[in-house]
């Protein structure tokens, strides 16, 4: 007899249908399995045979054949142990096959026909109800997860036994609609705020104006000088994210399995800080099955690399695309796999190997070695950040003060009444922030008048600016503008975010 089973698969961080078909037919008593699957989908045979029985389905022995199409995707993960169950208990006539219709199942089973959770519920289930289907039994554990997707009957799915119960009776299940979860307003909790970092006025400044516009921002100064205290403060500014945002982040982090338990969406801002001794795959994602990596894990959020000259010059360089596109494709020879990379990135060193460059006090690095340090940071990396800031060696009267400064709070109010102003002004356009607008969006939104236009052609010869460096400060002295409330760019917004394109005293974003 024949039956099929709707489940679901996962393709980088993208859901899609999976169909278990089974047919039990007499012959050679044996399990066969076929769909191009990977290691521990095959396994599945051993799992769901012993779950079977212990689950008290005594079933005669006779050839029974599964496909898990399409076949021509690769199928991974544990996900489908419950279905691949279902599907041969409907092929002997336990489970009514009409009770399929409209239905999915997904989850692992254990040897004892319990259901455990699986990685990336939220795409899946996703994908299915853009398909059209309504009802789908999950893990209980991964319930809330399921229950983010609107106008989806969750059912949860304890153990083998349950499942089938309800299968036959499904009046009697109990079902919860996905509605709740967007429904309900969280506010984001950070354990740290600004309000703890003492002067430093130079670099909260650039801080704010690069979080109001999404800009890059590089930090550099000796050490002990609150560069990562400024950094890791970074997401409390942030404005809180949209749903879909927040769809976008939990998707990635339910597929690489860091989706804290019992949470149904990820509300706060991602912040990864990421070792300098991190591989380029780990970076970017891949291997030979790719997966995200951290520029992924980050997206939405801040990824922050502090020690910039430490990290491999390599694996530095593949940050470049995906800091002007905001997303990484891997291929591989099955295909290619799309990642996001909607991140911000935030990046701290000193200024020499020894960090005390140009105090002659306490540097006793020469020239060459200050070079050769900075050098390994390449040009065309630096002229993707937008905005940089010298941190200044902090008082022992700063350090102590018990100073009212300005919490988080009150930065983001005015960040994002910034973002407000974006909004409007890219309305209908696919743009979100200042930092994202293209060439064409620059000459409509940054239009100068005479005397900008003047002041802007003498600082560009002078300086010997390269294009991109040119607009990335056309897109800074915008954002200034948008936090002062103007409607146009004045002199005054271009020399500051000029100000912040100098490391060490040069302009960097040269011809």
């Amino acid at each position: 007899m024949f039956s099929k089973v709707n489940s679901g698969g996962l393709r980088g961080i993208e859901g899609y249908l999976v169909q278990v078909e089974a047919d039990v037919s007499r012959g050679l008593p044996g399990f066969h399995m076929v769909g191009y699957l990977a290691g521990e989908v095959k396994e599945a045979e051993d799992r769901v045979r012993t779950a079977l029985r212990n689950a008290g389905f005594a079933l005669p022995a006779m050839k029974v054949t599964l496909n898990l199409s399409p076949a021509d995707i690769r199928k991974e993960g544990t996900g489908f142990d419950l279905p691949i169950a279902i599907a041969v208990l409907a092929s002997y006539g336990v489970v009514r096959r009409q009770s399929l219709t409209g239905i999915a199942l997904i989850g692992e089973l254990g040897l004892d026909g319990t259901v455990k959770p699986v990685r990336g519920i939220l795409s899946m289930v996703l994908a299915l109800e853009e398909l059209g289907i309504r009802r789908c039994f999950l893990p209980a554990g991964n319930l809330e997860e399921g229950l983010v997707v609107q106008n989806m009957e969750i059912c949860a799915a304890h153990n083998l036994q349950q499942v089938v119960g309800c299968l036959a009776a499904p009046g009697s299940v109990q079902v919860e609609t996905g509605t709740k979860s967007q429904e309900t307003e969280e506010i984001p909790v950070y354990p740290v705020d600004f309000k703890e970092i003492n002067g430093q006025l130079l670099m909260r400044r650039a801080t704010e104006i690069a979080v109001a516009g999404q800009h890059n921002i590089l930090y550099m100064g000796p050490p002990g000088s609150g560069k990562s205290m400024v950094a890791q403060r970074v997401p409390t500014i942030m404005p809180s994210m949209t749903f879909q945002e927040q769809l976008e982040v939990t998707k990635v982090h339910s597929i690489c399995g860091m989706l804290p338990p019992g949470r149904a969406l990820v509300r706060s801002r991602p912040f990864r800080a990421p070792h300098h001794s991190i591989s380029s795959v780990a970076l970017v994602g891949g291997g030979r099955i790719p997966t995200p990596g951290e520029i992924s894990m980050a997206t939405r959020g801040v990824l922050f690399l502090d020690e910039l000259p430490e990290f491999p010059k390599s694996t530095l360089e593949l940050l470049r695309q995906p800091l002007e596109e905001h997303r990484i494709v891997i291929s591989r020879a099955q295909g290619s796999y799309e990642f996001p990379a909607h991140f911000m990135i935030v990046v701290a060193l000193n200024c020499c190997p020894c960090g005390y460059f140009p105090d002659r006090n306490r540097c006793s690095c020469t020239q060459v070695q200050v070079q050769k340090y900075l050098n390994r940071i390449s040009g065309p990396l630096l002229d993707r950040l937008d905005i940089c800031v010298e941190a200044a060696p902090v008082t022992y009267g700063e350090m102590r003060e018990c100073a009212d400064n300005e919490p988080s709070a009150v930065i983001r109010k005015r960040v994002e009444e910034a973002r407000r102003i974006q909004r409007e002004r890219f309305a209908d356009t696919g743009i979100f922030s200042n930092s994202e607008m293209s060439i064409r969006d620059i000459r409509i939104y940054c239009r100068l008048e005479e005397e900008e236009e003047r002041f802007l052609k003498q600082t560009y010869q002078k300086m010997q600016m390269s294009a991109r460096g040119c607009n990335k400060i056309l897109k800074v002295a915008r954002t200034i503008a948008d936090l002062d409330g103007a409607e146009r760019i004045r002199c005054s917004h271009l020399s500051e975010a000029l100000g912040y394109r100098e490391l060490n005293g040069k302009y960097w974003g040269r011809r």
